[in-house]
């Protein structure tokens, strides 16, 4: 943040320039830190609204960029805007979510022996199972990322049994731990195709 008075970089959270002594009230910090999360939340929605768009219209946004395969894996994805575009489709963009998440996975832990399922085995065997197979998915998800974790330096916390424990005891914190569940996958997921990417020189 920059001071008001004298427009100097200061730390977050200061209560006084360090460089000329303005004061600043909590509830300018708590101004700034919503206008942070709402500029957030709109670069979120619209890289998750071009994605939709670029796939439908059957184009590759990395295409000719001289990319290993011709593609570069998305590792900007959110948690606000799974939530925000899931309500506005009535949950048809969470499948789209799914979808290309385990597309970038295979992609990016290609080798490891695994196949993350795509979107038709999902649905179907989530019908014939009441649901069941779909916590499968995301434990056998959570699982595959820790496991390839290390392959590009890093290393994951959590894993499938941190996620499921969330989408199943989760449901009791007032139904939030399928969204801490979903977070975790995402975030993890963003690393790792982030690490990928930049493995192979799309950064």
């Amino acid at each position: 943040m920059y001071c008001k008075n004298c427009g100097k970089p200061i730390p977050d959270n200061t209560k006084f320039c360090p460089y000329c002594g303005t004061q600043f009230s909590s509830a300018e910090s708590f101004s700034k830190a919503a206008n942070d999360m709402f500029n957030s939340t709109e670069k979120e929605l619209g890289s998750a609204i071009n994605e939709v768009r670029q796939s439908f219209n059957g184009s590759n946004p990395n295409s000719g960029q001289g990319y290993y395969n011709g593609e570069k894996l998305k590792d900007d994805r959110g948690l606000i805007s799974y939530i925000l575009l899931n309500l506005i489709t009535c949950g048809i963009y969470g499948y789209y979510f799914l979808y290309k998440m385990a597309h970038d996975v295979n992609i990016a832990c290609e080798g490891d022996g695994q196949s993350t399922a795509g979107l038709v085995q999902f649905i179907v065997l989530s019908f014939i199972t009441c649901g069941i197979y779909s916590w499968y998915w995301y434990y056998k998800l959570g699982n595959r990322l820790a496991a390839n974790a290390p392959k590009y330096g890093m290393n994951f916390q959590e894993n499938g049994t941190t996620v499921l424990l969330w989408l199943l005891f989760g449901l009791l914190l007032c139904g939030i731990g399928p969204f801490i569940a979903m977070h975790i996958l995402i975030k993890n997921s963003n690393m790792i195709c982030n690490a990928y990417n930049r493995a192979h020189g799309f950064y």
